[in-house]
C-alpha cells in the first residue's frame, strides 16, 4: 500500500512538470553563484554550480522549481582555540527548492550533504567530516540572468556523533545564469 501511494505521488509530481513554468529565462541552462558570509568571526566564501531546473511546476501565477547546487567553500577565521583549525574546505551537494511568488522575487530552501576538511574549526567541535547543510533564503532577480539574495545556513552532523555544535552562516548570494 505504501509503495503504491509513493508511486502515485511521484507520478503526479512528474506530470505537473510537463505543465511547469516558462524556463526560457537566464537560468534555463543552469548557472554559477558566489556567496560570502561572516558570523562570529567565521568567514565563508563559496562558489556553486547550479543545475538547470530538475523539476518545476506552475502554481497559479507562481512557480516552484528544484535545482541542484554543487559547490565548494573556503572557511577562515583570524583566531582559533589551541588545536583547532583556522582554515577549512567544504564540498556541498544541495537540492534547493525555489518558489517564485512573482517574476522577480523568490524564497528558497534546501537540505543536503556536505563534507568538511576539519572537525575542529575556530571554537567549534563538529565531530565528523560529514555534515548536513540546511539553507533558507530569499532574493530577487536583478536582470534576466542575474539574481541577488540573502541566505541563512546551518551545518551539523544531525546528532550522528557528539559533540554536535554545528556552524551557522549568513551569506550574500550573487548568481549568474548561462
Amino acid at each position: 500500500m505504501k509503495k503504491t501511494a509513493l508511486a502515485a505521488a511521484l507520478f503526479a509530481l512528474a506530470s505537473f512538470s510537463a505543465h511547469g513554468a516558462d524556463l526560457s529565462g537566464g537560468f534555463a541552462n543552469g548557472g554559477w553563484s558566489a556567496q560570502y558570509g561572516v558570523v562570529d568571526g567565521n568567514h565563508r566564501a563559496t562558489l556553486n554550480y547550479e543545475t538547470s531546473p530538475l523539476w518545476h511546476m506552475k502554481l497559479g501565477s507562481t512557480r516552484l522549481e528544484l535545482v541542484g547546487e554543487l559547490g565548494g567553500s573556503y572557511w577562515w577565521t583570524s583566531s582559533a582555540l589551541p588545536g583547532y583549525a583556522r582554515h577549512m574546505w567544504q564540498l556541498n551537494a544541495i537540492p534547493m527548492f525555489r518558489w517564485w511568488p512573482t517574476e522577480r522575487f523568490y524564497i528558497e530552501g534546501g537540505i543536503g550533504a556536505t563534507a568538511v576538511s576539519e572537525t575542529k574549526f575556530h571554537d567549534k567541535n563538529i565531530s565528523s567530516t560529514f555534515q548536513f547543510g540546511d539553507h533558507i533564503g530569499a532574493g530577487f532577480k536583478l536582470a534576466e540572468n542575474m539574481r541577488l539574495g540573502l541566505r541563512v545556513s546551518h551545518f551539523s552532523n544531525g546528532g550522528m556523533k557528539k559533540p554536535n555544535q554545528g556552524l551557522n552562516q549568513v551569506q550574500l548570494n550573487f548568481a549568474m545564469g548561462f
